[in-house]
Parts: structure tokens; C-alpha cells; sequence
């Protein structure tokens, strides 16, 4: 086919889709039929393209024959993908973050500790080292004589050394990598040790995907009843986050054993075929892993952290959402008392499929796990040093679902910029306009919310203002603070740390730094004292969820964590 006919094609097939459930299924399957009979040759950028309007229609079908064409078209990807290289094709066509991931590809990346862990064991044989782009020479002379026995006779004192002879001639019949890890996993230190040691390498992994199931191309689970978009999409300005945020509780499921784990394995390659890694995916636990269908196909999955892996005073959570079976987006979350802050990204090809509706429905999800009135979004996320969300115009999906800015300057900027729109529908607001308004977090604030209590809380103000007490009291020494304050605060709250478990001693530990801080504290109530090791209990216990009840309870404490983090003295 004619480069300008294909290229007509694909408009037809883009067209159709923002005219999703207005257009006739037989339409679409006229359009799929057609491309799928197209030779790319060497055109990257048209197959790319396709593979992911046949992504989307595969999440977001209009009918039973649309995605069964989808399907089978998905599945034959990987050959069009080596055709078009075999063409000619450039493979870094294929590699920036938007699009990677695809069928037959090879994505490289720089994997966490724990996540190398994790690929050794799922997919051994399609994973090496980019050893012709490593440059931490300094690292490795210093690290490999733990494997290697007289590694130092050349390490320490010659040039040149041949560590790849040295890592052949020791590893034998082994797999390169995973012998190397194994070496890692060996050593007698801790776990957050080993991942120090390890990610000071910071090894180049290639993953290859050919006939691989973790490709974005075919990643996705099984689903008993298909949702089929019959109708047009649900668009922003049909989303009300107070309508949403007002209706009974979802159903939710949590999850055995095996099926969490078969979940976070499936997060795992989604995020990683991507070149994204969570602390959520590296350190999640298998222990509490929440399943919720929220309708129209949609899955919300949620997981938390494992306790030795937790914040010191936030809560974590990390999620995922499936539709119809395709993994569309992911999210973290963090939270503290009333107050949550929430990434949420939706993959590329999925940005057009009721974006609006299925992040209300993870709020719904939220709030009711949590408790929280007060929903707060990054900087980053609404355009602060994210080009992509700037394009997007990030700002505006937040302020038209009832966001303000939690800044009062860039709040009055904002309103300034609604009252041009209402003058004139033809005008949009600038990318100079949209940075400066990125500036600061938005904030949703519900029902019963204190409002403006947040406004200027950074969890950060509290860690500078330990860093300046280290500093002036403790000459720099953090075990000689962090020893002195668990003494202190344990004689005012009358606890025995020596008497808790080691996830409990160090909850304890990270709590008294926090507040030493307030002076106050010795002229709590003999309740308002016990109520915070309640508060401490639970952040070492199974799952986060009691320990945010629990700090919700807790207003004397609420009140000195608001002063100290709303403090910048």
C-alpha cells in the first residue's frame, strides 16, 4: 500500500476512535481488516501506530468481533515488528518510554535490587547485561572481589582489568546474570544492604520480549465477562468527583496468597517492559493485595508495603487497573491523618478511555480504605518538570473536577484564566501560564474537610527540621539522635521499645525523632500518650489501614504533625 494511503488509513482508524461508541462495530472492523492486510515495510512509527489503536480497542471494545480481531491481530505483532527491522526499521524507534514494550522488541533499563531479584526467577533466559554501555569501573573494582577470589591482585592495582574473564572463568555453566545476582543474595548483610550494594553497579539489563507474555503487545489476564462500549465514552465533563465520592462503598476482595502474588508478577512486567519501577512494586507485600471491580470492565488492584519496608509517618499504598483484562494505568498513593496525595498515570494508549471516570472510581476506592477528606496531587504530576503533562494541559483535568491550587497566588491566576475561557471559548491557556500554575500542589478538599489545613504541609519540613536539631545538638551523628530520642520519648510515653518487636522498635524510633520535635508532648494526657503507641503498633502492623484510623483519631497528634510540617522556620 502507498505511504499516503496508509497514512489514511491510520487517520480513518484515529478519527473512529474519538468517536468511540458513536461508531458502528462493522466500521472498525472494516478499518482493522484493511490495516491488517498492510505491509509496513520499514515505517516504525505507522506500526507503532496501529499496535496501539488495536491496544485500545482491545481494552475499550465495541463488541465481541472487535476484540477477537484485536486479539489475533496483537498476537501476530512480533513477526511485524521483526519484518519491519529486517526492513530497515531504526530499534530506538521502539525504545522511547511512551511506546516501549512492544512484541519482539528489547527494552534496557536500569532494574532495582529487588526487581532483579524477581527477574532471575520469571525470566532468566531473556535477560542479560548491556556490559558495551557499562562505566562504573570504579564500583565494580570494588564490589567483585566479594564473588571472586584474588579479584584484588588486579582490581586495586592494574588497567584493563578483564572482569568479563574473571565473571566467565568463575561463574562456569551458569547463566551470567543470575549467578551474579545469586552472588548478591549470598552475602551475609541485610536485604537493604545487598540492594545498596548492588544498585551502586547500576547495571544496564537488556530484556528481550520475543515470545515473551510480559510484552505490553499480549500482557493481560483473564476476564469472565467482557465490557463492550456500545455507547460513547464517559468524558470529563460528565464526571462528578462529589456524585462519585457519595455513593456506597465498592465491593472489594483480598486476595490469597497465590493470586496476590500472580497479581504483583503481572504489575511487575507491566511497569518494567515500560522502564518504570514503583517502591510499591519493589517492596510490595503479598500479604494484603485488594481486588475491586468498580464496572464498565474496570479492576482496581491495591496493594501496600511490607512492614520493614514502610514510610517512617505515611502510609503507602500502590494500585493498578485492568480493563477488560489490559492493564491501562497505575498509581501510588500516600497518606496521613485526613490527607492523601495521589499519583495516577495512565498508560499512552489508553488516555482517550474515560480517564476521568476510572480515576473518580480510584478516589471511591481510597476513600473508603482510608477514611481521608482531603486529596492533594504533585506538582509533577499537573506539569512541574513534565513537559508531557504541560502538553496535555494536566492542570485543567484536575481544576475541571473541582481541584484548586494550594497555593493562593497561583489559585488566583487560575481563576484569572477561567474568567478569559468564559469570555472567549477560543482561548487556551499558554505552556508558560500552565508551568507557573504547576508550581504548586492542587487540592480537593470534601465534605467535613478542614479546609485549607494542608495547605502548607510538606513532609519534608519536619525531616529539615530534624536535620537542623542533628546538627546543632548531635554534631551530625544520626544513630547517637535517633538513640537519645527513643530514650526520652519512650520515658514520656512510659513504653519499653526493648519489649516490641523489630518492626515495632523501628516505627518506634522513626515516631520519637518525629516528636521530640514538639515540646508539648510531656503535658499530653495519660490517653492522648497511649493513643500514640496504638498509633505506633499499627504502623508495624499487617497492613496500613488500622494505623490511618487510628491517626484520624488521634487530634492532639494531628495538630503538632500540622504545625511541624506547615513550619519552614
Amino acid at each position: 500500500m502507498a505511504k499516503s494511503n496508509l497514512a489514511a488509513l491510520l487517520k480513518r482508524l484515529d478519527e473512529a476512535r474519538t468517536q468511540h461508541g458513536s461508531v458502528s462495530e462493522q466500521h472498525y472492523l472494516q478499518l482493522l481488516t484493511s490495516a491488517g492486510r498492510i505491509d509496513f515495510g520499514a515505517d516504525a512509527q505507522s506500526l507503532i501506530r496501529f499496535h496501539d489503536v488495536c491496544l485500545f480497542l482491545r481494552a475499550f471494545p465495541p463488541g465481541q468481533r472487535v476484540l477477537r480481531l484485536a486479539d489475533r491481530l496483537l498476537a501476530e505483532f512480533e513477526k511485524r515488528v521483526k519484518a519491519a527491522l529486517a526492513a530497515g526499521a531504526d530499534a530506538d524507534d521502539f525504545a522511547p518510554e511512551e511506546v516501549a514494550g512492544i512484541a519482539g522488541t528489547v527494552v534496557e533499563a536500569t532494574y532495582s535490587y529487588p526487581m532483579m531479584c524477581w527477574l532471575v526467577q520469571h525470566h532468566t533466559h531473556a535477560i542479560s547485561v548491556a556490559w558495551d554501555q557499562f562505566e562504573r569501573e570504579t564500583q565494580r573494582a570494588s564490589t567483585w572481589p566479594r564473588f571472586f577470589p584474588l579479584l584484588e591482585e588486579d582490581s586495586f592495582t592494574e588497567a584493563n582489568v578483564p572482569y568479563l574473564e574473571w565473571l566467565k572463568t568463575a561463574r562456569g555453566r551458569q547463566a551470567e546474570l543470575p549467578w551474579l545476582v545469586q552472588c548478591f543474595q549470598r552475602l551475609p548483610i541485610s536485604e537493604k544492604e545487598k540492594g545498596e550494594l548492588y544498585d551502586s553497579l547500576e547495571l544496564l539489563v537488556r530484556w528481550d520480549l520475543s515470545g515473551s507474555l510480559a510484552s505490553r503487545t499480549v500482557a493481560r489476564r483473564s476476564v469472565r465477562q467482557f465490557y463492550f462500549h456500545r455507547t460513547p465514552l464517559i468524558v470529563r465533563r460528565q464526571v462528578s468527583l462529589a456524585d462519585e465520592l457519595s455513593k456506597p462503598a465498592l465491593p472489594m476482595k483480598i486476595l490469597s496468597r497465590k493470586q496476590a502474588e500472580k497479581t504483583l508478577d503481572t504489575v511487575k512486567e507491566t511497569l518494567g517492559v515500560r522502564y518504570r519501577e514503583l517502591y510499591g512494586t519493589s517492596n510490595s507485600d503479598p500479604g494484603w493485595v485488594v481486588q475491586c471491580s468498580v464496572g464498565r470492565g474496570v479492576e482496581i488492584h491495591l496493594w501496600g508495603l511490607t512492614p520493614e519496608t514502610r514510610h517512617p509517618l505515611r502510609a503507602y499504598l500502590a494500585g493498578f487497573t485492568l480493563k477488560n483484562g489490559v492493564p491501562i494505568n497505575y498509581f501510588e498513593v500516600l497518606s496521613l491523618f485526613d490527607w492523601l496525595e495521589l499519583g495516577f498515570n495512565t498508560f499512552p494508549a489508553y488516555r482517550d478511555g474515560e480517564t476521568a471516570w476510572i480515576y473518580a472510581q480510584t478516589l471511591r476506592l481510597l476513600r473508603q480504605i482510608y477514611g481521608v477528606k482531603v486529596i492533594s496531587v504533585y506538582p509533577y504530576q499537573i506539569g512541574d518538570g513534565n513537559e508531557e503533562a504541560i502538553d496535555s494541559g494536566a492542570f485543567w483535568f484536575y481544576r475541571k473536577l473541582g481541584f484548586r491550587s494550594m497555593n493562593p497566588g497561583l489559585e488566583k491566576l487560575a481563576q484569572a484564566e477561567e474568567k478569559k475561557v468564559l469570555a472567549d471559548r477560543a482561548y487556551r491557556t499558554s505552556a508558560r501560564t500552565l508551568r507557573r500554575l504547576s508550581k504548586a500542589h492542587v487540592v480537593y478538599e470534601m465534605p467535613g474537610a478542614d479546609v485549607g489545613a494542608w495547605d502548607g504541609f510538606a513532609i519534608r519540613n519536619i525531616g529539615f527540621a530534624l536535620q537542623r536539631r542533628m546538627a546543632r545538638e548531635f554534631g551530625g551523628d544520626v544513630a547517637r539522635m535517633r538513640k537519645l530520642c527513643t530514650e526520652k520519648i519512650a520515658r514520656q510515653l512510659n513504653a519499653e521499645p526493648e519489649q516490641m518487636s523489630a518492626n515495632q522498635q523501628k516505627a518506634f524510633a522513626d515516631f520519637a525523632m518525629a516528636v521530640s520535635l514538639d515540646p508539648a508532648l510531656s503535658r499530653w494526657s495519660p490517653e492522648e500518650k497511649a493513643g500514640v503507641l496504638d498509633v505506633i503498633a499499627a504502623k508495624a502492623g499487617k497492613m496500613e489501614q488500622r494505623y490511618m484510623r487510628l491517626l484520624q483519631k488521634h487530634q492532639r497528634l494531628r495538630k503538632a504533625i500540622l504545625r511541624l510540617g506547615s513550619s519552614v522556620s
